[in-house]
């Protein structure tokens, strides 16, 4: 029996994968333009890591990490579930913060969580992701935002409505967690069994539930903005006078919490109607501890992760096309294919893309493979084009010919393939 890929971990395949690589350029190119560096960290880390960070009580930490004994037995590694604290881990061991007092960073990814797989979500999975450290003042909030809308005008997807919240921090969110305890305790019977179980532990997950009996019973729950001490709330008025200023449109969702537990103050989220319940494409907020919980300096920090799986589903017809050849040899004879295999080394070591038939087909299969290629231009060599050192170079696109020489073929095609 053929051996299949692992349920939920896909194939990117030719045709699908030039997708990828536009998101991928596009991030390279808006979060240089906002200062930004890119971060590589490894997929496997110690499971401490994603505990104490992400919180012992979250659904990733739970249920969904893919955790395993190393061949010693002596270690317990996780493959990384999420980006962020990969790349804290990373920031403190490499004391970036000694190189400068404010570190922006992305990294782009393989995750690894194991749940029920479905249209957007997966057991691999890939996200894009962007963290700022050393920087308390909410214009960073706003910056951060903003370059989230730009990136998304740049890869020409605009369903989507951002959405913003605030979560508190440490003074104002223990008083908060209280009152809403005491508000689920009078509905507990109400709840699901996974609310029921969480609800001391992890309260603010309840209201974040899609089981319909708890999002009736929580729908007149207190409402974390307010609760907010004086900081939260001269901070969170900062950030949408920001985001007002840069004409970056939001809605407040009071009801919005984030599944991991470094969460404080600020949080959002990017949401689009089209791909059902699985409806947030980015999301992210500040985590201001965080990184001195892992034992690293007490520095402010803020963040965001995309998903790449539910960009390119939301790209749908509008997918990049696969690179098509800029030329393409149709030879006759062995002589003719020795020589169409030199120029089209020639032409690739000159970046032109070229092809040609390499199993002595006929003429005409080799045409129809240029046509199903989408070749730029096409050129015929045999015995008598060797002779006389002139081709005809087909335009495809223009049903046009010209008659050229083969000296000089590489100069003419990057001539008409830069003017192209």
């Amino acid at each position: 029996m053929a051996i299949s890929a692992i349920k939920g971990m896909n194939d990117i395949l030719p045709g699908d994968v030039e997708t990828w690589q536009f998101l991928e350029q596009k991030v390279r190119e808006v979060f240089g333009a906002y200062g930004f560096n890119e971060i590589r960290t490894p997929i496997v880390e110690k499971t401490e890591l994603f505990c104490r960070s992400i919180g012992e009580a979250t659904d990733i930490v739970e249920k969904e990490m893919y955790t395993f004994a190393d061949k010693s037995e002596k270690n317990s590694l996780t493959m990384r579930p999420e980006g962020t604290a990969p790349v804290m881990r990373s920031f403190i061991q490499n004391r970036l913060h000694t190189l400068d007092p404010v570190n922006k960073l992305y990294y782009m990814g393989p995750m690894f969580r194991y749940e029920r797989p479905q249209k957007g979500r997966y057991r691999q999975f890939h996200q894009i992701g962007a963290e700022v450290l050393g920087v308390e003042n909410p214009m960073i909030d706003a910056q951060l935002l903003a370059m989230l809308h730009h990136y998304f005008c740049e890869i020409g997807i605009d369903s989507v409505q951002l959405q913003v919240n605030s979560l508190g921090c440490p003074e104002c969110r223990p008083a908060y967690r209280q009152t809403l305890i005491s508000y689920l305790e009078s509905r507990i019977d109400t709840l699901c069994g996974d609310c029921q179980r969480r609800y001391q532990t992890n309260p603010l997950r309840v209201l974040d539930c899609k089981v319909p009996g708890c999002k009736e019973a929580t729908r007149e729950a207190p409402s974390v903005l307010d609760h907010l001490c004086g900081g939260c709330e001269e901070h969170f008025a900062a950030v949408k006078k920001h985001l007002s200023g840069l004409e970056i449109p939001f809605v407040i969702n009071a009801r919005m919490v984030r599944g991991l537990d470094y969460y404080v103050r600020t949080t959002f989220e990017l949401v689009t109607d089209q791909l059902g319940s699985q409806n947030a494409v980015a999301a992210g907020g500040r985590y201001d501890g965080l990184v001195e919980s892992l034992d690293g300096p007490a520095l402010p920090g803020i963040g965001f992760a995309i998903g790449v799986e539910r960009l390119v589903l939301m790209k749908g017809e509008a997918k990049v096309p696969a690179k098509r050849p800029d030329i393409f040899f149709a030879t006759m004879g062995d002589e003719a294919t020795e020589k169409a295999f030199v120029l089209m080394s020639q032409l690739q070591r000159a970046g032109i893309s070229a092809e040609m038939d390499y199993q002595g087909k006929s003429l005409k299969s080799q045409m129809r493979r240029a046509n199903k290629l989408a070749a730029r231009y096409s050129l015929v060599l045999g015995e008598q084009e060797l002779e006389s050192g002139e081709v005809e170079l087909k335009d495809m696109d223009q049903s046009s010919q010209q008659k050229v020489a083969l000296v000089g073929l590489v100069s003419l095609m990057g001539q008409l393939c830069s003017s192209a």
